[in-house]
């Protein structure tokens, strides 16, 4: 099974869990008036819109290329994570932190505590099972990584948003239970408030640093060193290429990267061999990295290279000679 295709998997069930436990919440909130359990209502409500936009962008990141876009879609899914994000921080934190100050200011009693209980203790299972998931796959991505590292360097948006989603909502969860033993058992009504209050400066944290990542990607990144370093790997191998100056490789999608190479080729090749040692690098590189959606290569001395590179005031392409510096 394929990265994206794990991500997408791990998205629809963080969705299907996310519908029941808003349902659930919610007619628990209108029942027991708890705004902790409001505020992890609206939680589970921007979870179940976040999840639904996230399989839209994974559908329109897959439509092909098109006149109006040559490169096709793929930064859709980036778009849509973006979103994800910022509702997450808009909505999601907006609102608990709202009805929590307003709950402070007038505090009332919860009723049926009991009932809040069970569904924190029904949110925890689905929302256990969604993260247990979520984390064996990013394990499994993140290699030898720690994990902040890896979700700064992952090109994945979905795959670390939806262990965000879930590490939020298991904080939720305590803060909401602690919030309402606090005030039905030690006749602290404010503390329900108080509670909402921490659930919503949880979700801006988790939201400003997925914004923050999400951006990143929208804009384009870099990929991997070990890919660039791959494909240069290629190009020196290429009969008739005397040098491969460097390489800029941004993705468009977790799967699909556009690639740029900086190629030096034997001064005795005419344009016809050249024509055919680019056609052939082409079919290597793609048979190694199927991901690369796109190669465009620019004959050019090394001396040409640097030149370009210091006039630029910054050399944003990948070398081997950078990297080993």
């Amino acid at each position: 099974m394929d990265k994206a295709l794990s991500s997408r998997t791990i998205v629809r069930v963080e969705l299907i869990a996310d519908v029941l436990v808003a349902v659930v919440k919610l007619v628990a909130a209108f029942f027991t008036g708890s705004v902790a359990m409001a505020a992890e209502g609206v939680h589970s409500v921007v979870d179940v819109g976040s999840g639904g936009l996230m399989l839209y962008g994974y559908h329109r990141s897959q439509l092909g290329p098109s006149k109006r876009h040559p490169l096709g879609h793929g930064r859709e899914l980036y778009f849509w994570s973006f979103v994800v994000a910022l509702l997450f921080f808009t909505l999601g934190a907006g609102y608990s932190i709202f009805e929590g100050f307003r709950r402070m200011m007038s505090p009332a009693d919860i009723r049926s505590p009991l009932v809040i209980y069970a569904v924190l203790a029904a949110e925890a299972l689905f929302d256990g099972v969604s993260f247990v998931l979520a984390l064996r796959a990013f394990r499994a991505a993140k290699g030898d990584l720690g994990y902040w590292q890896a979700m700064t360097q992952s090109k994945d948006a979905p795959s670390f948003i939806v262990l965000a989603e879930d590490t939020a909502g298991l904080v939720g969860i305590a803060v909401a239970t602690a919030g309402t033993l606090l005030a039905t058992s030690f006749n602290l009504p404010i503390a329900d408030g108080i509670a909402s209050v921490v659930i919503g400066l949880v979700l801006a944290f988790v939201g400003w640093v997925l914004v923050r990542e999400s951006k990143g990607l929208l804009i384009g990144e870099q990929a991997s060193s070990d890919f660039s370093r791959s494909v240069l790997a290629c190009a020196e191998k290429q009969d008739g290429v005397d040098g491969a100056n460097g390489v800029v490789a941004i993705h468009l999608a977790p799967d699909q990267i556009v690639v740029t190479l900086s190629l030096e080729f034997s001064d005795e090749l005419r344009t016809p061999q050249i024509e055919e040692a680019v056609r052939s690098l082409e079919a290597r590189i793609r048979d190694k990295h199927p991901e690369v959606i796109a190669l465009f290569v620019k004959p050019q001395s090394h001396a040409g290279f640097k030149e370009a590179a210091r006039a630029m005031d910054r050399n944003i392409a990948f070398t081997k000679v950078e990297d080993e510096g």
